[in-house]
């Protein structure tokens, strides 16, 4: 099965381009602005690539996030990787999550990306 991932970089369906990294729009985006950084080359393990790689994820990521305060003013940014299937990860190439975030887009931001096991998330919260 072909990589989506792949084929929209063959087409040129990205956002920004630092050459080993690129920026694309999120297929079904958690908030306005939801974009996603991955590597130019096929790489499923995002702990796997290679330092050239991780850097260049990494200035994708800086200026896409610097691009997006100044287009959809966000209040904050999760960013977020999953690795392998039991964390969550459903497309085989390696991406890295920019998630703008807003002030009273949920109820209860504390937390952060603790939510992926809820039971556990407010660690905040007395113990029954």
């Amino acid at each position: 099965m072909p990589c989506p991932f792949c084929e929209l970089i063959a087409r040129g369906q990205v956002r920004l381009d630092g050459g080993a990294a690129v920026a694309i729009a999120d297929a079904f985006p958690l908030n306005p602005g939801h974009m996603l950084v991955l590597p130019r080359r096929h790489e499923p393990d995002f702990l796997a690539l290679r330092p050239e790689e991780l850097e260049a994820v990494a200035s994708v990521a800086r200026a896409l996030v610097r691009d997006l305060k100044g287009e959809a003013h966000p209040d904050g940014f999760n960013l977020g990787v999953n690795v392998g299937p039991a964390a969550g990860q459903t497309i085989d190439h390696a991406h890295l999550h920019v998630i703008p975030r807003y002030a009273g887009d949920v109820a209860e931001p504390r937390g952060g990306i603790r939510w992926i096991i809820p039971a556990r998330a407010p660690y905040w919260a007395p113990k029954p």
